[in-house]
């Protein structure tokens, strides 16, 4: 999985749904994670800003932030297509990368060269519980490197990573940005999970109880069933054959 701007991001349509009701049924947790790849220097032809979209580990959109194209990469992308949530999502994917973009030359390490490729990372995601509580993270990193965690309910930097200190510093003092990335987890990605949700329960449902795993574990009960049948016969045998010589 990959680790992980131009204009600033339009934080005014970004709600903060954190009282609408929930879709999930109680006893099911889903996540719903995007991973941003934001390139300091691209090559000719080469994305500068890629995400990644993925709900319970499974992948369903790539999304490229400067052409403003998507990539369906499996059944569960084209599903949720259609749904009201799915043009505010792609427009709220590109304020983020188009934040990181703008933000990188301030966090990166002081020992970076600036004729060094670099690209900056972050991991967001949205997870409801099992018992319908909604939590939401940020992980960001560089070229690969983890560095930084935050903590959208309560808005706590942790560095994890010597190189995340600068970023913390820059970020942690500007409310903006951290209300930004508090926003979009908790309330827009949230709703997204919410909205999305409605058309893959079924699938999800469908692709986590595979059919093959019973066949198996039946194959083999019938294999050792057999097995006993013949080791009981060959035990009676050897028997007669002992006492009638």
């Amino acid at each position: 999985m990959a680790w992980i701007g131009g204009s600033k991001p339009h934080l005014c349509f970004l709600p903060l749904l954190l009282f609408y009701p929930f879709s999930a049924k109680p006893g099911d947790a889903h996540s719903l994670c995007y991973n941003f790849t934001v390139n300091s220097q691209p090559r000719p032809g080469q994305p500068w800003c890629v995400v990644q979209g993925q709900v319970d580990g499974k992948i369903f959109l790539s999304y490229d932030c400067g052409r403003a194209k998507i990539q369906f990469t499996s059944p569960l992308g084209e599903e949720v297509k259609t749904t009201k949530a799915w043009e505010t999502q792609t427009e709220t994917l590109r304020d983020v990368g188009d934040l990181l973009r703008e933000q990188l030359p301030d966090v990166t390490s002081e020992k970076h060269r600036v004729t060094d490729p670099l690209t900056l990372q972050g991991r967001m995601t949205c997870r409801c519980e099992d018992d319908g509580h909604i939590s939401g993270s940020w992980q960001f990193g560089f070229s690969g490197q983890m560095c930084l965690l935050f903590d959208s309910e309560n808005g706590h930097w942790t560095v994890v990573h010597s190189g995340g200190r600068r970023m913390r510093e820059k970020w942690e003092k500007d409310r903006a940005v951290s209300n930004f990335f508090k926003k979009v987890s908790m309330g827009d990605c949230r709703a997204w999970l919410r909205d999305f949700l409605v058309r893959w329960e079924e699938m999800l449902t469908t692709t986590a109880s595979p059919t093959a795993a019973p066949l198996r574990v039946n194959s083999t009960a019938t294999a050792i069933k057999h097995i006993t049948w013949i080791l009981h016969v060959l035990l009676t045998s050897f028997i007669i054959t002992v006492f009638l010589g």
